[in-house]
């Protein structure tokens, strides 16, 4: 259902690497009625992707781990002294000016790890968190295998980014115990899951019964 909204004003009060607008908004409320003006500040970066990547050979996803600063600022509300702002996730990144989700896919997936994927399926897209910035993220899924390795990953410029194979039932094991501090990696670990055990209940239906005992 569409409801009415009204932006009354505009302006970008910090413009930087990261932006963040001001608005002035009047919107339609659950009853019917208009809300008065209200101030609300968006966080604003544009969209990003996240890939995950599942390797044919090892039976493993293909993952990345790099410092990320809110990581570290985060722990340290529960332990203050900690220097760990390192995180293990999806390869992920921004998509550029003019770029689709897929081919921004596709790009990072070789700048972070050096494989080359051709059509990512698309798992699904999300608010990364409406409460306070515009960014969607497209999450896709790839298979990989050793062939398409086509360089060495791990990111460009000042990027730096390790590679990291996981196991699939380290992957689904941290996913049981709550253990995956992103995001992204839990939607697609989650949709992994359900996409193996569903291919595994398929190919069980196929071979059909077992020979019959006495």
């Amino acid at each position: 259902m569409s409801r009415s909204t009204v932006v009354e004003r505009q302006r970008r009060i910090l413009d930087d690497f990261f932006k963040i607008d001001e608005f002035l908004v009047a919107h339609e409320r659950i009853d019917g009625t208009m809300s008065a003006a209200q101030r609300r500040l968006v966080f604003e970066r544009g969209d990003s992707v996240a890939v995950l990547l599942q390797h044919r050979q090892r039976r493993s996803v293909v993952l990345v781990e790099q410092f990320k600063l809110p990581a570290l600022i985060a722990r340290r509300r529960d332990d203050s002294a900690t220097t760990d702002g390192w995180i293990v996730e999806t390869v992920a990144g921004m998509i550029d000016a003019g770029e689709t989700p897929e081919a921004a896919a596709v790009r990072e997936t070789f700048e972070e790890t050096g494989y080359r994927i051709a059509k990512p399926q698309l798992i699904g897209r999300f608010f990364a968190s409406p409460g306070g910035t515009s960014e969607r993220v497209f999450v896709y899924f790839a298979e990989v295998g050793d062939a398409d390795r086509a360089g060495r990953g791990g990111g460009i410029g000042d990027e730096d980014i390790k590679v990291v194979d996981l196991p699939l039932d380290e992957l689904f094991d941290r996913l049981a115990r709550g253990a995956i501090e992103d995001t992204k990696l839990a939607l697609a670990a989650y949709w992994l899951e359900r996409r193996l055990r569903l291919s595994a209940a398929g190919d069980a239906g196929a071979r059909g019964p077992g020979p019959a005992t006495s």
